[in-house]
């Protein structure tokens, strides 16, 4: 920053999702910081800012037109869709993210989730609380089906860092990787693999790629139709990368073996809610907390301070737009 820059004024929209420390920038600055923020606040909260940091807030174009000091949104996530990047590039305001901070984090929660269902961890859960186990005539309960995930196979579409760190995990435990050309795409590059055929091949689907008007509803009826009637689907991506009523047919007509989901179309999830209300036992739904690990989000403070840093020293880095 030079001389005759203003001190920057620091607006934190959501500093009630992180449990960790944000450590304040090494240059002249005021911060604000708030636990929530209602879209109604956006602009009376925002109005001096000139670096915003937010995570879920939706910052769109009739916020951003009344907003002439902001020079920089600083997004404490990896997916920016919540920005209206058109209206940022236009308008030459700034959109760095986070990146690789859920590296370890996110991978170990999909595979938590791909062992429980192989394992069909909450039928038996259930079945021991019910006392069936108590009522057995032998001394283990083999109810369900039980599979291992060593010799099996993963698909894996949307291989960025952290599909790449998925694929890794999947190696080292004896699954064989399938990574997913592009839907769609006639040309299927090397060390790609067709998305329909991931899809046939696979026991075990993952979803690790953004939300973009391509990606929208990208696994709907068809696509879980070609799944074999055993194959898991793990989504820890983005809730729109799916259909959810196409998913809880599938389920219900035992079309696919089971679905571990990180992630909902509308967060937090209102009532009813399809995803939620369904009691099967094949089918896991966590708050959206695998990116989440202590050391994880740990990570995401220090960078996202650190590119903000760099910003404002003129070397700016993580840039979207």
């Amino acid at each position: 920053m030079n001389k005759e820059q203003k001190t920057e004024s620091i607006v934190f929209l959501e500093r009630d999702t992180f449990k960790v420390a944000f450590r304040r920038p090494r240059f002249d600055h005021e911060w604000s910081e708030f636990g929530q923020t209602a879209v109604e606040d956006l602009v009376s909260r925002l109005r001096d800012a000139t670096i915003l940091i937010c995570n879920k807030s939706p910052i769109k174009a009739e916020t951003l037109a009344r907003l002439s000091s902001l020079r920089l949104i600083a997004v404490a996530a990896t997916g920016v869709d919540n920005v209206d990047l058109e209206f940022c590039k236009s308008h030459g305001i700034a959109v760095c993210n986070a990146r690789g901070y859920a590296v370890n984090s996110l991978p170990e929660h999909a595979l938590m989730l791909m062992l429980a269902l192989r394992r069909s961890l909450i039928a038996y859960r259930g079945d021991v609380k019910a006392g069936r186990w108590h009522q057995s005539k032998t001394f283990c309960l083999l109810d369900h089906p039980l599979s291992d995930l060593r010799g099996s196979t993963i698909g894996i579409i949307g291989y960025g860092t952290l599909g790449q760190s998925m694929a890794q995990l999947a190696r080292a435990i004896g699954m064989e990787v399938l990574v997913a050309e592009r839907k769609g795409e006639a040309v299927v590059r090397e060390g790609r693999t067709g998305f329909e055929e991931v899809l046939k091949n696979s026991d075990v689907i993952s979803l690790h790629c953004p939300l973009t008007p391509e990606t929208q509803n990208m696994i709907g009826r068809e696509e879980l139709r070609l799944m074999k009637p055993d194959a898991v689907l793990i989504n820890t991506a983005r809730g729109g990368l799916l259909d959810d009523t196409a998913l809880l047919d599938a389920l219900n007509e035992g079309r696919i073996g089971g679905a571990g989901i990180d992630v909902l179309r509308v967060e937090p999830p209102k009532s009813p809610s399809p995803l939620l209300d369904a009691d099967l036992p094949n089918l896991i739904v966590t708050p959206h907390n695998a990116w989440a690990s202590r050391q994880a989000m740990q990570t995401l403070a220090d960078q996202l301070i650190e590119s903000i840093e760099a910003f404002v020293e003129g070397q700016p880095r993580n840039l979207v737009v």
